[in-house]
This record gives C-alpha cells, sequence and structure tokens, in this order.
C-alpha cells in the first residue's frame, strides 16, 4: 500500500477513534457519515472493504473528509457555515487576475488557478468557471503581430487601438488554448461554452444551456464560460451596460442563478471589499456585506485597470445573486490558495449572503476588543495578593493533569493531519505532545507557583530630601502577543509565565496545531477565576488578524515571535510595538585542542540528538585543526554516525573527511544534521560564530581556562557555555520555571525569557508635602536606602 494511501487511512483513525461513532458531528454541525461505497472502483478495490464519507449535503470522498477541509475549519464562523452545503460553485476570474500589470498573462496565477480548481473537481465539486482576459491576450498578440509586420517608417507613424471585438476574436481562442493546456497537465477535461447578453432572452436556449452544462458536471468536465465579445450588439463593449448581463461579474452572477450553484467566488486583485478604497489606510476590510448598512457607506475606487468591471460591478453582481439566493464570497486571486481557503470557512475575502442582516446579533470581537479585555483582566490579575494568583498556578497544573486524554486526542488528530499533509518531520516532532512533555509542563506550572512573588518587588530606594522617599518597583508590562509556531506545549510555558508575571496575554499557535493549542487553552482558561476573566489569556485563530493587532500599540506592549527568521523579519516589519525574540537557532561547539575527548563526545552527541527540532541544538561543529591529526575529530565523527546524524562539511572539512560540502554556514538543519568545519584556534571559532552565527547558544569544549574564558568573553551571544551542551539553554533548566521565548536582542532581555523580561518597573514617590518651587524649598540627599523585603 503506497505510503499516502496509509496517511490517509491513520488519519481516518485518529477521526474515529477521537469521536468514536458512526455519524461524526463538530461543533459547526458538520456532518461526515459513514456510508458503503455505491460502486466498486480501482481505488475501493485497492484498499478493499473501503469506507466513504459523506458531506451532509455535500459531496462524497473516499477514506477521510477532503484534505483541504482542515481540523482547523471544522468550527466554522457563523458567516460562514453555509459551506458546508456547498456542492456546486462558480469561480469567476477577472483580467486583473489573469493578466499582469503590463498586459501579459500572469501564468503564476492561472496555474495556481487551474491547480485549485482540479483539486476540488477531484474531491468531487462541481466546478464552473467564468473567465475574462481574451481581449486583453488578444491585444498583446495584435500588437506582437503589427510590430513583427511593420517597417520602421511605420513604426514611426501613430498607432492606432486595435478593435475590441477583433482583439476578442483572437484572444478567446489563445486563452482557451492555454486553459486546456494547463487543465490536461493536470489530468482534468474543460470544455468551452461562449455567450452573448441576447442568448439568455431565449427560453430554449436557457434550458439547452442548463441540460449541457449538467452532462458536462456529470463527466467530471469543468465547463469554462466567456461572454463572445467578438460578435456583441453592444455597441461600446467597455462603455455600453445595457442588457441581462454587461460583464463577465454579472454574467458569473446570471449563471448563478441559472445553474443553481451553491456558491459563487469572484477571484480580484485586492482581498476583497473594503470601505473605501483599498489604497486609503483608513479603508477597513468588509468581512460580511449588509446591504442595509454597508449600501451608503462604501467609497469605490477606480474601476479595473484592464476589464470593464471593478469593484463596483463585482459588489453590484454579488448583491444581486446573493439576494436572489446563491451566496458570493469576493476574494483575492493573487493568493494560491484563496479558493480553497474559502472552502474551508475561513474568514477571508468578503460575504454577501441573503441573510447577512440576521446575523448582525452574533458579536464578532474585534482585535482591539480582545486585546483591551486582555489588559482589563490583567489589572484585575495585579490586584490579587501573591497566594491568591499562585493558587490559579496550582489549578492550571491540576487541569493540565485531569484533561491529558483530551489534550492527547486532540494532539494525535494534529499529529495525523501534519503527517497527511506531508509535512517535515522536525516541523511534526515539534508538533507532538508526548504524556512525559505534558508531565513536565505540569511541573514547570508548579515551579512558576512556587517560585518568590515578582511583581511590586523593590529594587531601588532612594531617599532624594528629607521625608522624600523614591523607589523603583517591579510591574508588569501590560499585554503581550506571542506568534509562534508548531509548539503547542510553548502555549503552555507561556501561559503560566503571563499569569505569574500579571500580564495579559494574545496568542496565536500555527494552523498544524491548532486542535491542540484550542484544546490547551481550554483547559488553562477553565482554571482562571471569574474575578479575573477567562479573557487574560485570548487565542487567536485567524492569521487575518494578526495584522489588525501589530497596530494595536496603544494596547499591546510586546510582541514575541517563536518561528522561523521569515516570520520574524516579517513581524519586525510591520509593527511599532517592541519586538523581542530571536530569528533563527545556529548554535556552535567549538572543541578545542585541549579538550578532553571523552567529555567532547558526550556534549557534542547531546547538543545534536537529544532534541534536533530545538532551537538551542548544535548545528555546526567547530573543531581545532590540531585534533584532525591525534584522531579526535575522527571519533567526533564516528559518534555522531552512529547516532544516524547526516554530516555536511565546510572547505576544510569537506575535503578532509569526504563528505557533502555544505551550501552555507548559516543553516539551522532542526533535524539529525549538522555542519563540521577545521578552525585553526580558538579566535578563528570566535570569528567564525560572529560571521555565521545567530547570537544564541555557544560551547567550547576545553580543559585550557585561559582559552575558555577568551571563548566566554569574546563571544558575543546570548547564552556562552564552558564544558556543557547547549542544551541547557532553556528557561525551565535555568530555574526560571519556563520561557516566553530565547531573545538574542540586547535590549530588555536576552537568552531564555522568564518572568524577568515580562516586567518593567516604575517610579513609587513618597512625600510629605514637599514642592519644587524651583528647587528653593528642597534639600537634596540622594542616599542610597536599604532596600527593604
Amino acid at each position: 500500500m503506497c505510503s499516502n494511501n496509509k496517511l490517509k487511512i491513520k488519519h481516518l483513525y485518529h477521526i474515529i477513534d477521537h469521536l468514536n461513532r458512526k455519524e461524526i458531528k463538530y461543533q459547526n454541525q458538520i456532518t461526515y457519515t459513514k456510508m458503503q461505497p455505491p460502486v466498486k472502483n480501482g481505488f475501493n478495490m485497492f484498499l478493499g472493504n473501503s469506507t466513504e464519507w459523506r458531506l451532509s449535503n455535500g459531496p462524497a470522498y473516499l477514506n477521510s473528509p477532503p484534505a483541504y477541509i482542515e481540523p482547523e475549519s471544522v468550527t466554522l464562523d457563523p458567516s460562514r457555515a453555509f459551506l458546508k452545503d456547498v456542492k456546486r460553485l462558480i469561480v469567476k476570474v477577472g483580467t486583473a487576475v489573469v493578466t499582469r500589470s503590463d498586459g501579459r498573462l500572469a501564468l503564476g496565477r492561472l496555474g495556481a488557478l487551474c491547480e485549485q480548481l482540479k483539486e476540488l473537481n477531484s474531491r468531487g465539486y462541481e466546478v464552473i468557471l467564468v473567465t475574462s482576459g481574451a481581449v486583453g491576450l488578444g491585444r498583446q498578440r495584435l500588437r506582437y503581430r503589427r510590430l513583427a509586420n511593420s517597417s520602421f517608417s511605420d513604426l514611426q507613424k501613430p498607432q492606432g487601438e486595435f478593435d475590441g471585438k477583433a482583439c476578442a476574436a483572437v484572444g478567446q481562442s489563445s486563452l482557451m488554448a492555454l486553459y486546456d493546456t494547463m487543465f490536461s497537465q493536470l489530468d482534468v477535461t474543460s470544455s468551452q461554452l461562449l455567450v452573448n447578453d441576447g442568448f439568455f432572452r431565449d427560453a430554449g436556449f436557457r434550458k439547452q444551456l442548463s441540460d449541457t452544462v449538467h452532462s458536462l458536471l456529470d463527466l467530471r468536465v469543468i465547463p469554462i464560460f466567456n461572454e463572445n465579445d467578438a460578435v456583441s450588439t453592444r455597441k461600446a463593449p467597455y462603455e455600453d451596460s445595457s442588457g441581462i448581463f454587461w460583464d463577465n461579474d454579472s454574467l458569473a452572477g446570471l449563471l448563478a442563478l441559472e445553474l443553481k450553484a451553491d456558491l459563487l467566488v469572484l477571484l480580484s486583485d485586492v482581498e476583497g471589499l473594503y470601505s473605501g478604497p483599498p489604497s486609503d489606510p483608513n479603508s477597513k476590510l468588509i468581512d460580511t456585506y449588509v446591504k442595509e448598512k454597508h449600501q451608503k457607506e462604501i467609497t469605490f475606487g477606480d474601476k479595473s485597470r484592464l476589464g470593464r468591471g471593478g469593484m463596483t460591478a463585482k459588489v453590484n453582481a454579488a448583491v444581486c445573486a446573493a439576494y436572489a439566493g446563491t451566496p458570493v464570497i469576493i476574494t483575492s486571486g493573487y493568493a494560491t490558495d484563496n479558493i480553497i481557503r474559502v472552502l474551508q470557512g475561513d474568514r477571508i475575502g468578503t460575504v454577501f449572503h441573503k441573510d447577512a442582516h440576521l446575523w448582525a446579533h452574533i458579536k464578532q470581537v474585534s482585535a482591539r476588543e480582545m486585546a483591551i479585555s486582555a489588559r482589563d483582566s490583567s489589572r484585575r490579575l495585579q490586584s490579587l495578593n501573591s497566594e491568591e494568583r499562585r493558587k490559579i498556578l496550582l489549578a492550571v497544573a491540576d487541569a493540565l493533569e485531569k484533561n491529558l486524554s483530551l489534550i492527547m486526542e486532540e494532539n494525535g488528530v494534529d499529529i495525523a493531519d501534519a503527517e497527511l499533509a506531508g509535512l517535515e518531520k522536525s516541523l511534526i516532532s515539534r508538533l507532538a505532545l508526548k504524556p512525559e512533555k505534558i508531565a513536565g509542563l505540569v511541573k514547570s506550572v508548579r515551579m512558576l507557583a512556587d517560585m518568590k512573588e515578582p511583581i511590586g518587588q523593590i529594587l531601588k530606594r532612594i531617599e532624594l530630601a528629607d521625608k522624600l522617599t523614591l523607589e523603583r518597583i517591579s510591574c508588569p508590562l501590560g499585554v503581550v502577543l506571542v506568534i509562534f509556531e508548531s509548539r503547542p506545549d510553548a502555549l503552555v510555558q507561556i501561559a503560566a509565565l503571563a499569569v505569574r508575571s500579571g500580564n495579559g496575554l494574545l496568542l496565536k499557535g500555527g494552523k498544524e496545531a491548532k486542535r491542540s493549542n484550542a484544546a490547551l487553552h481550554k483547559v488553562i482558561t477553565s482554571a482562571i477565576p471569574e474575578t479575573v476573566g477567562d479573557k487574560l489569556i485570548g487565542l487567536v485563530t485567524s492569521r487575518e488578524e494578526i495584522p489588525d493587532l501589530l497596530k494595536l500599540d496603544d494596547v499591546i506592549d510586546l510582541v514575541v515571535p517563536r518561528g522561523s527568521n521569515k516570520l520574524v523579519s516579517q513581524i519586525k516589519e510591520s509593527t511599532k510595538i517592541p519586538v523581542l525574540g530571536h530569528s533563527d537557532g545556529i548554535c556552535h561547539v567549538y572543541v578545542d585542542k585541549a579538550a578532553n575527548i571523552d567529555m567532547a563526545k558526550q556534549i557534542v552527541k547531546d547538543a545534536k540528538i537529544d532534541y534536533p527540532a530545538a532551537c538551542n541544538a548544535m548545528e555546526t561543529l567547530l573543531v581545532h585543526k590540531d585534533l584532525s591529526e591525534t584522531g579526535g575529530l575522527n571519533q567526533l565523527v564516528a559518534e555522531l554516525t552512529k547516532e544516524g546524524v547526516e554530516l555536511y562539511g565546510g572547505p576544510r572539512a569537506s575535503g578532509l573527511l569526504n563528505i557533502t560540502k555544505t551550501s552555507s554556514f548559516h543553516k539551522e538543519y532542526s533535524s539529525l544534521a549538522c555542519t563540521i568545519e577545521i578552525v585553526d584556534d580558538v579566535s578563528a571559532a570566535i570569528d567564525h560564530i560572529h560571521q555565521y552565527g545567530s547570537s544564541h547558544t555557544e560551547c567550547i569544549v576545553t580543559e585550557d581556562p585561559e582559552v575558555a574564558e577568551t571563548f566566554l568573553r569574546q563571544v558575543d551571544s546570548a547564552a556562552v557555555f564552558h564544558n556543557a551542551s547547549t542544551r541547557f539553554c532553556d528557561g525551565a533548566r535555568f530555574g526560571l520555571g519556563a520561557e516566553v521565548g530565547i531573545s538574542t536582542s540586547r535590549i530588555h532581555a536576552r537568552g531564555p525569557v522568564g518572568v524577568e523580561g515580562l516586567l518593567t518597573s516604575k517610579w513609587i514617590l513618597r512625600g510629605s508635602g514637599q514642592v519644587v518651587d524651583g528647587d528653593r524649598g528642597v534639600t537634596y540627599t540622594h542616599k542610597e536606602l536599604p532596600i527593604i523585603a
């Protein structure tokens, strides 16, 4: 059996074990019902007694719900709940999406469009495409032909515009040939249907059109519609808006009603409908269009740069279709997966629905409201005494233990989904929550509970003048936003630190861990008393909310991104809020010529294989050149090879050891792989670390105290070790209880960031009626006073 089928079956078993019932009902009332397949096909026969799963009122799937209906979309937003019933959809792609800004075809976007439609077609959806772009493509080809056939003198003369109908005639065949080629590569059959406005006045034509389309859909053929501009009776195709339809947007809306589509997706060159021109920074994306509310509020920008439509045409078509019974979503056609995401129920684009006005009672918590709620709860938390805050943490630890099975079940489904999606092993390793890991988290939470009270500690006392005393005391930062990727255990650590430090917290985890994160969040917030409020810790479930959160520099006090270099860079570029974190974990171990080789072997092995996916795992091993002559290098290599570590070499090591040369020294493998290079001495090792490292954690193994001190003093990283594994760079191992992350910055906090890193300070002045009065009435003493515990 192929590995992909095994993964599908494993995914199915996780769902069955998780829900343990024949009819599986999720919170949003999507129902998967187990049925016997009506016919035997190659796939069924291959699997034996296969099981078919049908989405209630929707298409059928073999062996598991479709890959793109991910667990993260199972609990659908109320404004997207209708998507569970979609079987037939029409996708309209406009000229601005089909072509680039220079008028040429956007082949990458077209390819992504075809791949999405192929995926939907293969999963049982009935897909109809309405496409623009023929006129633009024809104009491009005619311009090229005129250029090729013109003399130099001809080109000096004014060049007139081409007739639009001629452009349509030339471009239509080229556009369809392109679609046919792309779909053929994906093993999909497509068909062309050219229509005119006048056709729809004929009831016989409309019936025949419906019958033809139904026949094509039954054959799993994708019908591709376009208006036949070449023979259109319009006087001016780009200005005449008379008739039953007047552009491909209105054609798509008309077809949605004629063909009884369940959904119409209008792809645009922007994310959806905005309250004003998208280029206006004050414009807001409208999630759900309510005619009674938005009709008079919206200011439209320019029309389409190439086609007849633009957002005005799309909104008109969407309103007509939606209020006649076919829901519509306007979203960007520039993204490579937006159609798939729409059907997942992701909150992207703008929804038009006839019942949208009835959804007004559904409260949508905005990013600002979530942040303000976290801040208000944090202030209530700060008002509690130390013992009360301690009890909250102990309750959190108890709740984690009691709900171990729930957490493991949800995490198991996440892992199965990750394997089915083909995610990297290192990511799946970070995703896994094993019982021993959860036990370690519980221990860390209890350790935090028993720590010395961090809030309100007097850090400094100064007598400014007689009976005028100044104190600097510790206090929470306020509200912290933490964005992390595939490590659900991070959620527990961060939440516990937030409670101990008195901060409000907003968490955004990776979609691959959404079930695990939701379960952990529910368990933790259930332990927070009502006097504080469970809004103390908010879980952000949609990445679309992140840009809005990053604008809240008046409410959110710190952003901590935990993840890839790309993630950290994007966050830093997108916000005015202070950012604390590290981008890469390129940790080095330098084995000096004076090292104890047996000790070095143990340290190197632990630093690499104890947890290869961790940011404090060794990624580069630097070895003194003398060890290549004494046999020490070979012993280190043998130790790593024995553990299955894949080795890559720098220019010197690759030639000496006959191993593959590394593509870059600045590489974080996060797996059983590492780079080896030979250096001349400790100074060369330090230079190498400064040039290629990420200022995270470095280690020297040596018995020479002078060399060790040189390394410890001169290496400019957050953590520098002597004769100890880099894996010790961890908040829990440092005795901090837990960590919100590891910072490689040089401001506020550096290294593992525990409770202290989430605190700031404020000044308290205690007087007895003193006034400044030009400093005439005060005699300053500026005397340091002992700190009273």
